[in-house]
């Protein structure tokens, strides 16, 4: 990656300040379509959120290297014709995707429960539970599928969302008797739609959505909004796996791409300030100045106001988003190493529930991801390297003074060892090296305040309509000449999410007047 020394000064169409997918999504296709763009990131390594990063540790054997996936892990995107697919055709991207199957296995005191790729495997799954209600089950599946082909269409043709052009438009209008019935889910609780269907009691449903709302839209089935809720549940089915070596290789890859096209990355480069420049934009980053038309932060509302110097009331779309961000949850790490010798060979997944009456968050639920054993790099030989999460919420954390702030962490990391000691002895038996890493930690290295993760929950009732309506969700500046990508703003939370997002605000941007005189209006 290009190095610049301190008196270099240059002009671009648009900086982009953050290297996660979002901004790299946003990034290349700037490039893609010649604009003269640059991705400063503060890292030495892209992919933010979705990163792999390696750490020396001491151990009795002596030093040993490792590569972690510092939080997503699991990816999707990958299936033909795809979006995530489609960049890695065309671009000629050096990775391998493993598309997994079963791709999570579910475990509480009383269940184990894979997640087939496929969609009637997991129903029949279902229905073969003892007091399965077959029928019922079959009949919300239908409604599932229905809502995520609607939804899901969006994704495998990044033209059809906003900023919409004349023929996209036509596209919609034809399609808009499938729209319909996304009108009488989005504002509700998926609760409601479940108890509709008569699966309120049907426990392992129950217990399963609530896993997969927590970690896919970060909040619970009695809160969550029934369109967003039944479209993730399609997550598992549309071309998911793992990144063979870490998704830190697809981030390198896509990076190498971005340079390919013509655009600059400066990995290691901190944006220190920026200010409003004339009609653009002037960016301090280690030593180096640059002046862009258009600022693309992948970044924190709060983040991106405070880096712009902008005060509550300047950007009324980053303070609406900013306040929803907060609502949602920061992250508590484990990243440990274990012996593999007893461990399915190829990458996996667990959804771990210590009591599925309680929240799923603080230890109660954690995910852990093994690395697969035929990876070189990720662990000396013999050993796989594992990343276990749980949710914490922002609000525990702001309300906790300082000097409680680290035991109440504690206590959460204690609460996941004892998860991880009950449902997956085979991990935790294993284990070699444990790093712990908290909110804090989470903050330090990804820039995000108090370490927030996975944008905001997708919670039911009015503010999921006006969300869906105001411009927090939709490409449009949030001030002058300022756009925000990432998992904060539309289309949401997940890597193939926030890379679709980027290239859409990629495409509003150049929709103004296009590379060389972009607009900041």
């Amino acid at each position: 990656m290009e190095q610049a020394s301190p008196e270099e000064v240059d002009h671009y169409d648009a900086v982009v300040v953050g290297a996660g997918f979002g901004g790299m999504g946003a990034a290349l296709a700037l490039a893609e379509a010649g604009a003269r763009v640059a991705l400063c990131e503060a890292l030495a390594y892209p992919g933010g959120c979705a990163s792999t990063f390696e750490k020396t540790v001491a151990t009795d054997a002596g030093p040993a290297r490792y590569r972690f996936e510092a939080g997503a892990t699991l990816f999707s995107g990958f299936g033909p014709g795809q979006l995530m697919a489609q960049l890695v055709d065309r671009h000629g991207l050096d990775v391998q995707i493993d598309l997994l199957d079963p791709l999570v296995q579910l475990r509480t005191p009383t269940l184990s429960l894979d997640t087939p790729a496929d969609r009637g495997a997991l129903l029949r799954t279902f229905q073969a539970l003892p007091g399965a209600p077959v029928d019922a089950l079959a009949r919300f599946f239908a409604l599932q599928q229905r809502t995520a082909d609607t939804l899901w269409a969006l994704f495998d043709d990044e033209a059809l969302l906003p900023p919409l052009s004349a023929a996209a438009v036509g596209t919609h209008l034809q399609r808009s008797p499938r729209y319909l019935p996304l009108v009488g889910l989005v504002g509700r609780p998926l609760a409601r739609i479940v108890a509709r269907h008569g699966l309120a009691d049907f426990a392992p449903l129950r217990t399963w959505l609530d896993a997969v709302c927590q970690i896919t839209l970060q909040t619970d089935s009695a809160s969550v909004d029934a369109a967003f809720a039944l479209g993730a549940m399609d997550y598992f089915f549309r071309g998911t796996g793992h990144v063979r070596g870490g998704i830190g290789v697809l981030a390198d890859a896509l990076c190498g791409a971005i340079e390919r096209a013509g655009g600059t990355v400066l990995l290691a480069h901190r944006v220190r300030r920026v200010a409003r420049d004339g009609t653009g934009w002037r960016v301090d980053a280690r030593g180096r100045t640059l002046h862009a038309d258009v600022l693309v932060c992948n970044q924190l509302p709060q983040d991106a106001r405070a880096l712009a110097g902008l005060a509550p009331g300047d950007a009324p779309a980053l303070d609406r988003l900013a306040r929803r961000v907060e609502g949602g949850w920061g992250a508590c790490m484990l990243y440990l190493a274990v012996d593999g010798t007893d461990l399915p060979e190829h990458a996996h997944h667990l959804e771990l529930v210590d009591d599925p009456d309680a929240a799923f968050v603080e230890g109660n639920h954690v995910f852990a991801s093994v690395s697969d054993a035929r990876e070189t790099g990720r662990a000396p030989p013999g050993q796989r390297t594992v990343t276990v999460s749980t949710h914490l919420s922002a609000e525990v954390l702001r309300a906790t003074p300082d000097a409680e702030r680290g035991a109440r962490v504690a206590a959460v990391q204690d609460r996941m060892r004892a998860t991880l000691a009950r449902l997956a002895p085979e991990l935790w038996q294993a284990r070699r090296v444990e790093l712990p890493a908290s909110p804090r930690t989470f903050a330090r290295f990804t820039r995000r305040s108090l370490g927030l993760v996975g944008g905001p929950p997708r919670v039911a009732g009015a503010d999921a309509v006006t969300a869906l309506l105001q411009h927090d969700l939709w490409p449009a500046p949030a001030a002058p000449g300022l756009y925000l990508v990432g998992d904060s703003v539309f289309p949401g939370q997940s890597t193939l999410a926030t890379t679709l997002g980027g290239r859409r605000t990629a495409a509003a941007i150049l929709g103004r007047r296009g590379p060389g005189r972009l607009s900041v209006a």
